[in-house]
């Protein structure tokens, strides 16, 4: 009957944890399951959906050649050799998890300086509306030393011809991550012009809370998204994610505007003023016994010489054992001599050499007698120059209100080559971004999110979008925890039941039956042993007594008293047997037999 429970109890499980796999598959039928993008045909380009100033996903590399345009600049001050442009750039997809039909940029070659740019649709004014700065970084191979930031291109007489790019040529943002060895940085820097002479001044945001470290080294896409409002705020985003944000007022270095007030320049100090805060007492005395020849530590007074110090016994000997080299020459080496090991005689004694008590503090020592400090009656305090105002201060209360953007480029030098660069957008409107990126950078991350996560992830993620699962997941586990403990509890009850059965029955020997037959039969085999002991001791009485016939007679009874005994015993043994294999209670113990003195 229980083999039937057991096998009624493995179905129910079976099917229980069953149902959410075949609820799964159904839904997946159904169509609402996201599948992972990998065929290329589930791929389009992106293509922004509201204004924009520039927008490129380098997926058509006809549209490429015709738009980018290569430096052919040198940098200046550097040697001839390094100064071309000659780095390579190449439209190619991931070497690895790309989406099938996605391109990008990539710089091919490492240490050397690489320079690519393209006129925007629509130049960029600074106006009433934001400025949104979004591209992707790829570095498929790390990152050593290097940047993969890009320049937003100012308009000037200088950057009409886009084949003249290089380090100099006038920018208004520059903008992307950067590495050199243990240092991380994410630069965002613009150009401020002074709005009294007119010159440009590169303003460097501070560096983010957060560290960056992991985009330069996880092989993986990440987007990063620069917006700057009108009202002077900025907003700096790593794959969606705020890592910096503040004011171009406050959080740049130099800041923009200068101080209203300096130092003058051409204030001296006095050679007069007295800086001094405290100095020595002048009508302080060194005490008359104040001794600064005393020494500041003393040989022990109280310290013995320890009994067994070997005075005349020097710590380390010249070992005998030692050789000279064949090769030592003492005109050129000196002359010979054995190297020292401890002395052998030193290892049990207490010392061997001089000895000498050990030093303590002296009581007696004061040191050097220097006069107490007191307040400086000339004392004027720390110098410092005047303030006068500053001939260059002005203020600038719209620093956003920057050069005008007409092209952007990538000006870079990097040890690590295979830098991918995707998607890059530059538009006045967020929401133009963020849909842009959900219809390429997203989708990337989908897939590899996707491919990495866990058969664990995986179920949380799809009962999170499906939360009725959760309530097959409580039945699947609270069934048959149900069923367990009905079993294995419904097995206890059984085993008592059939031990009480097997108690009734009268054809079955149970164990505490057993154990009093087996008692009763030893005490027999007691009675016997004795029994004929007595018999021996009864003959050997008649033979040493001839005239005690009467004592004989009374030992003659009394064995035969003891015989009859004997076989009731025996007798009372046969009579209980059938009776312990026939009852089902345990039976009673047999009453023992006297013993002859009793």
């Amino acid at each position: 009957m229980m083999g039937r429970y057991r096998l009624l109890s493995l179905l129910v499980i079976g099917v229980v944890l069953l149902s959410p796999c075949s609820q799964a598959a159904e839904k997946e039928d159904d169509g609402e399951v996201t599948v992972e993008v990998e065929d290329p045909s589930d791929y389009t380009s992106p293509q922004p959906n509201g204004h924009y100033h520039f927008a490129e996903n380098f997926d058509d590399i006809q549209a490429f050649k015709k738009n980018w345009v290569l430096s052919e600049a040198k940098k200046e001050g550097i040697d001839e050799d390094i100064a071309k442009y000659d780095g390579v750039w190449e439209i190619e997809p991931p070497v690895r998890d790309g989406l099938g039909g996605d391109l990008g940029l990539v710089l091919k070659s490492k240490a050397k300086h690489a320079a690519i740019s393209s006129r925007l649709k629509k130049t960029f004014h600074f106006h009433d509306k934001p400025l949104v700065v979004q591209y992707e970084v790829l570095l498929q191979e790390g990152q050593e030393c290097g940047g993969s930031y890009l320049k937003l291109i100012a308009v000037d007489s200088t950057t009409n011809d886009l084949r003249n790019f290089h380090d100099k040529t006038p920018y208004s943002i520059m903008f992307g991550p950067d590495k050199c060895g243990n240092d991380h940085k994410l630069h965002f820097i613009f150009r401020h012009k002074n709005p009294k002479n007119g010159t440009f001044e590169e303003k460097h945001c501070s560096k983010p809370k957060e560290r960056l470290e992991e985009p330069f080294k996880d092989k993986q896409p990440h987007l990063y998204t620069l917006i700057i409002r009108p009202d002077n705020t900025f907003q700096i985003s790593v794959d969606h994610k705020i890592v910096k944000e503040g004011s171009l007022l406050e959080d740049f270095t130099p800041a923009v505007n200068p101080p209203a007030e300096i130092d003058d320049p051409n204030d001296k100090k006095p050679a007069d003023w007295d800086e001094t805060e405290k100095i020595p007492d002048p009508d302080a005395r060194k005490p008359a016994d104040w001794d600064e020849t005393a020494p500041a530590q003393i040989p022990d007074p109280t310290a013995t010489k320890p009994e067994g110090w070997l005075d005349h016994e020097p710590d380390m000997i010249p070992d005998p054992n030692a050789e000279k080299p064949d090769d030592w020459d003492n005109e050129m080496d000196g002359d010979w001599e054995a190297p020292l090991i401890p002395n052998p005689a030193c290892e049990k004694a207490a010392g061997c050499g001089k000895w000498s008590p050990p030093l303590i503090n002296n009581p007696e020592y004061k040191g050097k007698w220097r006069a107490p400090l007191v307040p400086n009656p000339n004392y004027q305090g720390r110098w410092k120059p005047r303030r006068i105002a500053n001939p260059d201060f002005f203020e600038d209360k719209s620093p956003f209100r920057m050069t005008s953007i007409s092209a952007v480029g990538f000006e870079l030098w990097s040890m690590s080559n295979m830098i991918l660069f995707d998607n890059l957008l530059i538009t006045d409107d967020p929401s133009v971004a963020a849909a842009y990126a959900a219809d390429s950078f997203d989708l990337k991350r989908k897939k590899l999110d996707q491919s990495a996560e866990s058969l664990v992830t995986r179920i949380i993620n799809y009962s999170n979008d499906n939360p009725w699962l959760y309530a097959i997941y409580i039945v699947a586990v609270g069934l048959p925890l149900v069923l367990i403990a009905v079993f294995f509890c419904g097995s206890s009850e059984s085993e008592e039941m059939k031990k009480a059965a097997r108690a009734k029955k009268t054809d079955m020997d149970l164990a505490d039956d057993v154990q009093d037959i087996n008692e009763l039969q030893d005490d027999l085999q007691d009675d016997q042993q004795q029994l004929g002991d007595e018999d021996e001791e009864d003959e050997e009485e008649e033979e040493e007594d001839d005239d005690g016939d009467d004592e004989s007679e009374t030992g003659t009874a009394a064995t035969s008293s003891e015989t009859s005994r004997t076989s009731k015993t025996q007798l009372d043994l046969q009579e209980n047997e059938p009776a312990a294999e026939g009852s089902g209670d345990a039976p009673r113990s047999p009453r023992k037999r006297r013993t002859r003195k009793d």
